[in-house]
């Protein structure tokens, strides 16, 4: 009799401090996009950021930075040949060079691979505008600090950054269509 009186102000407490039950979650919203639809980041806190200074290897084995593509609004695309994203996004990125040619330049530097394992990648490929540019240190991923593959970054003909993509893009498509409008205008 004794547990039962002390059990039973217990039991009262316990009770008390039920909560109701949560109310059921939403269900998911079913996404329009394509499965293979642009999945970037469009990140503009870099906006006016003068071009990274590293240097990195031209497809003629010579030192190159962006400084000398100045001139012309500047599309630099970092990959590997490892990279899902960057491997899909690369033939959108060579038509993109085609449909801007005289008014951007579109430079893919891979990151990783050395000229051997870039060449034996590329070479299948055929891309009719792009050019195989390294940088097996990568110091310029290391400069745009994002610390991802793909990352493209926009600069205007002065060399100033205007937005870069974290992540894949497919550039055929109408997100890129309106994000470089005013350059290929």
């Amino acid at each position: 009799m004794r547990a039962l009186i002390v059990l039973i102000p217990v039991m009262l407490l316990a009770a008390c401090d039920k909560q109701p039950a949560p109310a059921p979650q939403p269900k998911p919203v079913e996404s329009t996009a394509a499965p293979d639809a642009e999945a970037g980041t469009l990140d503009i806190s870099q906006r006016g950021k003068a071009m990274v200074t590293s240097t990195f290897i031209a497809p003629d084995g010579k030192p190159v930075t962006l400084a000398a593509f100045k001139g012309k609004p500047l599309l630099v695309n970092l990959w590997a040949t490892w990279c899902g994203p960057c491997v899909k996004e690369m033939p959108s990125l060579d038509r993109l060079a085609k449909r801007g040619a005289g008014r951007l330049v579109v430079l893919t530097v891979n990151q990783t691979d050395d000229a051997a394992a870039i060449a034996k990648w590329w070479v299948p490929r055929q891309f009719a505008m792009l050019k195989p540019y390294r940088d097996e240190d990568g110091k310029l991923g290391f400069a745009f600090e994002t610390g991802v593959l793909p990352t493209t970054v926009l600069y205007d003909a002065e060399g100033k950054e205007v937005w870069r993509i974290v992540g894949g893009m497919d550039w055929d498509g109408a997100r890129a269509n309106t994000l470089l409008a005013e350059v290929l205008g």
